[in-house]
């Protein structure tokens, strides 16, 4: 579904991508991991077109995206619940989703949205900045979704969150899976990252070091690249 092929992304002069290459299978989950600082969440912003490409190729659905705006990639059916959540603190939680809900026949709606995450429902009238951090992220996610997409695109949803809401999450994108969305995911929380995966790719300095399979992923691999000491 997802196809990057040599990619090179640069922020001004610094060069942090380099010759990039990844794929992503439809119904899939697919996990980007790395140490921080390797390029994980530019390889997320560059699929997305918020940090464009100078070099390589972006195919999603076998067209080429790398040179188009963000809009256009995210009506093209890619979605992103960013890192950090960034949902809007200044408008309510039911205004939060309406923002980016684009209606298609059968496909997801607030009602639905309300009933995979009840505590939405209970705070829709709430503002974004009274949520708690699991219920932003709840509400970021739910965002994506109703934009309808074919891939979703999760930048660190563990983050900041508590072992029990990291649990929560988890079970949110297993259910997604069995739905059949496709999902790349950029996460440091290495057991969760695992646990979901179906492919893994590691990232150093911004070349990709390891692709396979979770089963194929071995200890002095990650012990190399993902700081393992035991």
């Amino acid at each position: 579904m997802l196809t990057l092929n040599g990619i090179n992304t640069y922020y001004g002069a610094s060069h942090v991508l380099h010759e990039l290459s990844l794929q992503v299978e439809k119904g899939k989950v697919t996990v980007l991991l790395g140490r921080n600082g390797m390029g994980k969440t530019t390889t997320i912003h560059s699929i997305m077109g918020i940090a464009p490409t100078s070099r390589g190729t972006i195919l999603f659905e076998k067209e080429q995206i790398q040179h188009l705006p963000s809009f256009q990639i995210a009506k093209s059916g890619v979605a992103l619940v960013p890192q950090g959540r960034r949902i809007f603190s200044n408008l309510t939680v039911k205004e939060n989703l309406i923002t980016t809900y684009r209606p298609i026949k059968g496909g997801w709606t607030p009602e639905k949205i309300y009933e995979m995450f009840p505590r939405l429902k209970e705070r829709a009238d709430s503002m974004g900045g009274n949520l708690s951090g699991g219920e932003q992220q709840m509400l970021s996610i739910g965002r994506a979704l109703l934009t309808n997409p074919k891939l979703l695109l999760l930048d660190e949803p563990s983050e900041g969150l508590s072992p029990l809401m990291v649990e929560e999450v988890i079970k949110i994108i297993k259910g997604l899976k069995s739905l059949g969305l496709t999902m790349f995911l950029v996460e440091q929380n290495l057991a969760m990252a695992l646990e979901l995966a179906d492919y893994v790719y590691i990232l150093n300095k911004g070349s990709v070091v390891f692709g396979g399979k979770v089963k194929d992923l071995s200890h002095e691999v990650k012990r190399k690249h993902l700081a393992l000491t035991s």
